[in-house]
């Protein structure tokens, strides 16, 4: 006596390799899933791409995450950089805190100026 009491016939192990299929299908769609925001992000040359792939990857079973990896792998994330903004003479922000700069001594001499006078008794 074995371990089943019955003969196996041919649809038994057409059952079994449907089944092994499935499972192999499934862990190949969910490797391809999980993979596929980081991939997506290294093709665009994104600057985050790493830890894009590493959201697809920890999201993957939760599945909002996951959008939000894929959306995140398509975003451009451009660096913005204000601080050079102030350099173009074109830009309204670097014409007023041209201005702000240019009057600055003045200020500082007006100040000086009121904080030197001796109040009278």
């Amino acid at each position: 006596m074995g371990i089943i009491d019955f003969e196996l016939d041919h649809y038994d192990y057409l059952t079994f390799a449907i089944l092994f299929l499935t499972v192999v299908a499934f862990f190949y769609l969910m490797i391809t899933l999980g993979g596929l925001p980081g991939k997506l992000a290294e093709r665009r040359k994104h600057p985050h791409a790493e830890s894009v792939k590493m959201g697809g990857w920890i999201g993957l079973f939760t599945f909002f995450p996951w959008i939000h990896a894929l959306m995140w792998a398509y975003h451009d994330s451009l660096t913005i950089d204000v601080r050079k903004w102030l350099n173009r003479p074109d830009d309204p922000l670097a014409m007023s805190s041209a201005i702000a700069t240019d009057m600055e001594p003045e200020l500082t001499k007006a100040t000086d100026k009121e904080i030197s006078k001796e109040p009278s008794a």
